[in-house]
């Protein structure tokens, strides 16, 4: 995770080092991010072992790139990897895995993101760079959700299942999403979702963005209603502890844990 972490939301650091480092992990903290989404900059494993990282240039930094941390310039002296470098635009967070890592769901924000690259072409590429299979979600439009990444819409409880948030409303984008991983032979399980006024605008709202190790999910929280009904699917379909993480300021910020964190 991002040592600027321990500085912009130090309780909760904490709480994840204390949760951790009772079940017997521990964190290292990064230097050098230039913020605290150390998921998006940071490369991807594949099957084979492969780590591959992409161009981090989202759009929504735009005239910030004070906040844009550049993988190959700022981290690698930091990190003892061999990466196999691509000029694909892509954030980690749009890069969803099975278990196996033999298929991975990305959003379509991919295209909007590499306008200059024909789809087809685009689609083989990350094929043949992911050494998986790609399932193409949907996603919203750039004003109705920011980063459009694929790990806050689904996650994979296993090869051929999937869960999603609970549509909100009827024909909302969710259904869409369902219909796109039912044509890849992919079955999805509804996972509770709440939304309150603008909080949509946030990542608020999923409890999706959960960060899942060997031993345990730590699930993030809101102390909304919706806890208690997120916490108890949790524990019937995961055979792992899950550990309510409370996380309604990160969220606030723009993403989960999921997006905080890097497992090598």
């Amino acid at each position: 995770m991002s040592a600027l972490l321990q500085k912009k939301r130090r309780s909760l650091a904490q709480e994840l080092e204390k949760q951790l480092s009772a079940r017997g992990m521990t964190i290292h903290w990064l230097p050098g991010t230039k913020d605290i989404w150390v998921r998006d900059f940071m490369p991807v494993r594949t099957a084979s072992g492969r780590w591959i990282s992409f161009r981090y240039e989202p759009w929504y930094l735009d005239g910030w790139s004070h906040l844009r941390t550049d993988y190959r310039r700022d981290m690698a002296p930091h990190v003892d990897l061999s990466v196999v470098y691509s000029n694909i635009n892509l954030d980690g967070g749009n890069v969803v895995f099975s278990p196996s890592r033999r298929r991975v769901i990305i959003s379509e924000r991919i295209f909007w993101e590499n306008p200059e690259r024909e789809p087809k072409a685009l689609v083989q590429e990350l094929e043949q760079l992911l050494e998986a299979e790609v399932v193409l979600i949907p996603a919203l439009s750039r004003r109705d959700d920011m980063t459009g990444h694929a790990d806050g819409m689904v996650r994979f409880l296993n090869e051929d299942t999937v869960l999603g948030n609970t549509p909100v409303w009827d024909g909302a984008l969710e259904a869409d999403i369902r219909q796109a991983c039912a044509h890849s032979g992919l079955a999805t399980l509804d996972f509770p979702y709440y939304l309150e006024g603008w909080e949509a605008f946030f990542e608020e709202g999923t409890y999706l963005n959960y960060l899942e190790t060997e031993k345990c999910i730590l699930l993030q929280v809101y102390d909304s209603h919706t806890d208690q009904e997120a916490i108890a699917l949790a524990e019937r379909l995961f055979n792992k502890e899950i550990v309510p993480i409370p996380c309604k300021e990160l969220a606030e910020d723009g993403g989960g844990l999921n997006c905080i964190s890097w497992e090598v």
